[in-house]
Order: structure tokens, then sequence, then C-alpha cells
């Protein structure tokens, strides 16, 4: 098992995503950092819709959550920020 991590620094926060990497599959994915999300929960529902998938599945997934959740409000951070954040923890 392999333990990820991935950083990015978006305009106003730090978006940070981590898990453990498991025969290609995304475990324990905790997304964290100091940007603001609003409803409070959809961090732990994009986790969610991202655990368990394969590591290329991860960027279509995160691009499908936010397309379908037009609810979300994340000021001065955007899908491309957290995407950013999980290409750098798919760098070997």
């Amino acid at each position: 098992m392999k333990h990820r991590v991935g950083e990015h620094k978006a305009k106003k926060g730090l978006i940070r995503i981590e898990f453990d990497e498991e025969n290609g599959i995304a475990e324990h994915v905790r997304i964290t950092g100091d940007f603001f999300m609003h409803p409070e929960e959809a961090v732990h529902e994009l986790e969610q819709k991202l655990e368990g998938h394969r590591l290329e599945e991860l960027e279509g997934l995160m691009d499908e959550f936010f397309a379908m959740r037009m609810d979300i409000e994340t000021p001065y951070v955007n899908v491309e920020d957290f995407k950013i954040a999980l290409k750098n923890a798919l760098k070997e």
C-alpha cells in the first residue's frame, strides 16, 4: 500500500488530497486544507465519490461531481485547483 499526498496553493487557500493506493485503487480519501466549501458536507461527499475507484478515473469523477453539484460554492478555488492537488498526489 502506498500513501499519496498532493497539495496545491490556490488563490485563497491550500488544498490537500491524500489517500492510500492499493492495487491502483484509491482508499481512505481525505481532502483537507484552508479553503471554504459550502455546503460543508460536500467535501465528505467528494471524498466518498473518489473512494474505491481506479487512480486514472479520479480526475473525471471530480469533474462529474462538480458538474452535478451546482449548489456547491467554493469561493476563490475551483475544480481545476482540486485537480492540480490530485495530479500532485498522483506524481511518483
